[in-house]
Parts: structure tokens; sequence; C-alpha cells
């Protein structure tokens, strides 16, 4: 874990990730944007992945979050247990305090 001091969110936050479509290289799956999600982690801040694919230097560093989806709300149809998660780590800038 490295230090995140300026993380906006903190574990227990509900999230949402937001319905954005960008061209090129994205570090969000598409199966999680538009979906709502609850921090359970803030694993410290990192250059960002889509300056860094086209050669930018990454920075300013993000804050990088671990935040977990329950599987229903992401696959139409789940046929798993109610409780089941997925955990997706997910860059700050793809964050928004949930409603």
């Amino acid at each position: 874990m490295r230090p995140a001091p300026a993380a906006r969110f903190r574990p227990g936050d509900a999230v949402r990730v937001p319905d954005l479509r960008k061209r090129g290289h994205v570090r969000t799956p598409d199966y999680v944007k538009g979906k709502r999600g609850r921090v359970t982690g803030v694993l410290g801040e990192f250059p960002d992945p889509e300056s860094l694919a086209y050669g930018g230097a990454g920075l300013p560093e993000k804050p990088l979050y671990r935040v977990s989806f329950r599987q229903a709300d992401l696959w139409d149809g789940y046929e798993g247990a109610p409780g089941d998660t997925l955990h997706v780590d997910i860059y700050e800038h793809w964050l928004e305090p949930a409603e």
C-alpha cells in the first residue's frame, strides 16, 4: 500500500462509475460503467495509466481504490448467490459519489 493523502473517498463510501465513453486506452472496465459500488480500500497514489499509455508521464499521480460491486448489479440474469461481489481497482477520476 502507498500513501494517498489526497484521496477523496474512504472505505465504506458508496460510489458510482460514470458511464463515460472515452476513446483510446482506459483502465476502467466497461461492465462497471454506470454501476454503483462501495469502496473497500484505498490502495495509494499511482501514475495515471491513461496518460502513460500515450507516452505521458502519468502525472499527477492519482488515488487508486478497490471497489466492490454486487455481481447481480453487473450481469443481467446473474444466478449466483445474492451476496456475491466482484472487486475492481479503479482510479479516482473514474469515480463519483453515489446518491
